[in-house]
């Protein structure tokens, strides 16, 4: 951490996030977005198919021309997910017998297809094990970082995943490790659930420190210097290109033109901040990291760590900052309490003093992260990041966080 900015910066950053327009999430109705700022978006939360049943949109992604989405989605009563297309508001299911993923219709015979983005990968839940399907040829790179992350994560921090079988092509079969995510233990919401919910993020916490200022013994510092660099300019080129691809999409959209201008000078004045500053030391970086990936064990036992395929070099701030903004969204859509988003947010904090991360490259980096919500074509995501972004560019914001923790909504 910087020294002249020490724990009162840190304390700024502690706020929670308070009330006002842009507040309602993902499950806002379509068409009646979230606040002022609002739009109707392509992408529906819940949509029919040809039988009439009801699918609910889980995930979306632009998909080759303007209009055009691949979806996850799932309905009740039956196991899993499915893929689906979107185009230009004509939903329909994309058979199982993906032609990008040949290997899909198989696998999926031993479990339930539980994370699909259609002919991209998936990812099958079988007994006692995760089956993960790619496009051919693509399953090597991920079966190479998890070989040089046995490597790297080697001191027991962590327990990872073990490689049961793959193909040379596209399938990786990964162990499973017993034990709840911190995602679902947060969404307990038994008050017994307080203290093991707070030991949990306590243990990644402390794993999660340990893990990264390990001091390394040549065999591992070769594995760290091979990974991919994740540096800040390689983050403000994808910050562009996401914003570039939703700009194909949202330039003709006339109810748009208020939210793009908002959006455009945000994000320039973000990728100009993320490269102005001197970055922080670049350290093993998860790449991907979420209450979803991090397993909560029990006793003594390491807490489990899932899915290396984007792990790179990059700053401690990259994860942390990601692992923070996805708390702070579930506490937006009151899917996560505000004692319970208090708790994981301070371990957060805790572990990023810990390690020295400079506040100001925290900050950066969620508002990248913040910026990938906004131009996702989901219900509500814009308005509401919008929302957040200019909430914490208001100086009074970060003057108020300094008292601490303020009453959440």
């Amino acid at each position: 951490m910087v020294e002249d900015r020490g724990e009162h910066a840190w304390r700024e950053l502690a706020c929670v996030p308070g009330t006002g327009p842009g507040r309602r999430g993902a499950r806002t109705a379509p068409g009646t977005g979230a606040g002022h700022m609002s739009w109707c978006s392509p992408v529906p939360l819940f949509a029919d198919d040809d039988t009439g049943t009801t699918w609910q949109v889980q995930r979306a992604w632009p998909f080759v021309t303007p209009g055009d989405y691949i979806l996850e989605v799932r309905t009740p009563g039956r196991p899993g997910v499915r893929g689906a297309h979107l185009r230009h508001g004509h939903f329909e299911l994309i058979p199982l017998d993906d032609p990008r993923l040949p290997a899909l219709r198989s696998e999926s015979q031993h479990g339930v297809l539980v994370r699909y983005m259609p002919h991209k990968r998936a990812v099958i839940r079988a007994q006692g094990s995760y089956i993960k399907v790619f496009r051919p040829g693509l399953a090597i790179v991920p079966a190479e970082r998890c070989a040089q992350l046995d490597v790297l994560l080697d001191a027991g921090h962590f327990t990872t995943p073990r490689i049961l079988r793959r193909s040379s092509q596209d399938v990786i079969v990964f162990s499973a490790i017993p034990g709840r995510t911190l995602n679902e233990l947060g969404g307990d919401g038994s008050e017994a659930g307080d203290d093991l919910f707070d030991r949990a993020w306590a243990k990644w916490a402390h794993a999660w420190v340990a893990q990264l200022t390990t001091a390394y013994v040549p065999a591992e510092q070769r594995v760290l210097s091979s990974l991919p660099l994740h540096s800040p300019e390689v983050e403000a080129a994808r910050v562009r290109r996401r914003m570039d691809h939703w700009l194909s999409c949202a330039d003709e959209v006339r109810e748009l033109s208020r939210e793009r201008g908002i959006l455009l000078a945000r994000a320039g004045q973000v990728t100009e901040e993320l490269l102005r500053a001197a970055p922080d030391p670049l350290v093993w970086a998860h790449g991907d990291l979420h209450d979803k990936q991090i397993i909560a064990t029990d006793g003594p036992s390491a807490p489990g760590l899932l899915d290396f395929d984007g792990t790179s070099r990059a700053e401690a701030a990259l994860d942390l900052a990601d692992l923070d903004v996805h708390l702070e969204l579930q506490l937006r859509q009151n899917r996560l309490t505000p004692a319970r988003y208090r708790t994981a947010h301070g371990h957060v904090l805790a572990a990023a003093e810990e390690l020295g991360v400079s506040p100001d490259r925290f900050h950066v980096y969620s508002d990248v992260f913040w910026l990938r919500l906004a131009v996702s074509p989901l219900p509500g995501r814009l308005s509401l990041a919008i929302a957040v972004l200019a909430e914490r560019a208001t100086p009074q914001e970060a003057v108020a966080g300094e008292i601490g923790f303020r009453t959440a909504p």
